[in-house]
């Protein structure tokens, strides 16, 4: 049996069919429509047509930027507004004339890296988004948790530890003083705290993890610390080259993305944590961030692992797809 999956994002959607071996038979990618529900939905009918017409029917399988209510069928928690309070999966259903099964896009991207990604083998997979949003996805024993609200993984809208102040030692335990590890100035607490915590997040909180660790969120720091309109590309390139306002914002990124990490190994102790997303992409997080978060865990040691995506942007897709499974 075929399997399609979707991937609903806020920049653009993709669709890919799948044979049961998991060999890609057709892969194509579309512009979002911005801010246009009714256009979302044309968009999506008109891929899953051509591929069919193509690669033949199949399951259908679609990962959003939120999730669906469990007392209302409406859409919740996107980052993609013009999703919620719609009847996403009902309307698809009567578009397309078929059964849609639908799954946040963290949790696809989870699903996949732990069937046949970075955490093949693993119980327990966090599966991590650090792109223009940060999401979160739980797989045990293969099978995605979704959780009595459905928003299981949903870390990025937690509160975020604030940065530990000079006297108080830094992040890998020692004074921040020689430690490597920046002070870092702060709304309201010199000397450090939290310099996101007077900004509201879209969900209509103050401080959420999102704030700092999307890709948004590492440009906004470094504008707000250094004055200066850099890329998270750009900022890594430059830190990279010995800009030293550059690499201070990258160890700002990486002390607070251990102290998130950290949360979540505290209360889910997962075998591996697995980044997606465009931060993802960067290479130091794998060795550093690991290095920082036992200072917050509650063990001696700490045995989680921390890996990078193995099928890169197509993990949720590929995910989408395995709802089927």
């Amino acid at each position: 049996m075929l399997r399609i999956g979707i991937d609903l994002g806020g920049t653009k959607i993709e669709i890919a069919s799948f044979n049961e071996d998991g060999d890609v038979l057709l892969r194509e990618r579309v512009a979002t429509p911005q801010g246009d529900y009714a256009a979302t939905l044309r968009a999506v009918a008109e891929l899953v047509a051509a591929a069919e017409s193509r690669a033949g029917r199949g399951t259908l399988g679609i990962g959003i930027p939120g999730a669906e209510s469990r007392s209302s069928g409406l859409i919740k928690n996107a980052n993609s507004t013009c999703l919620i309070g719609k009847p996403l999966k009902h309307d698809l259903e009567q578009l397309l004339q078929c059964e849609v099964r639908l799954a946040n896009d963290a949790n696809c991207f989870a699903l996949s890296e732990a069937i046949d990604g970075a955490g093949t083998g693993a119980q327990v997979v966090f599966g991590v988004i650090l792109g223009t949003g940060v999401g979160g996805g739980i797989v045990i024993d293969g099978k995605v948790l979704a959780g009595a609200n459905a928003i299981a993984g949903e870390w990025g809208h937690n509160y975020l530890p604030p940065d530990p102040l000079p006297e108080e030692g830094g992040d890998d335990g020692s004074p921040l003083r020689g430690s490597g590890v920046l002070a870092v100035p702060a709304l309201g607490r010199p000397g450090g705290g939290n310099p996101a915590a007077e900004l509201t997040c879209y969900c209509g909180r103050k401080g959420c993890i999102e704030l700092y660790l999307s890709g948004p969120g590492l440009a906004a720091d470094h504008r707000r610390v250094a004055s200066a309109d850099f890329s998270p590309a750009t900022i890594v390139a430059r830190a990279a080259a010995g800009d030293a306002d550059c690499e201070a914002t990258l160890q700002r990124y990486e002390a607070r993305l251990a102290r998130a990490l950290a949360q979540v190994i505290n209360i889910l102790d997962p075998d591996v944590i697995v980044l997606g997303g465009g931060m993802s992409n960067i290479d130091r997080l794998y060795a550093n961030v690991p290095r920082l978060w036992g200072g917050h865990v509650f063990s001696d040691q700490v045995a989680t692992r921390l890996l990078k995506h193995r099928h890169g942007d197509s993990s949720g897709v590929r995910g989408a797809a395995w709802l089927w499974k």
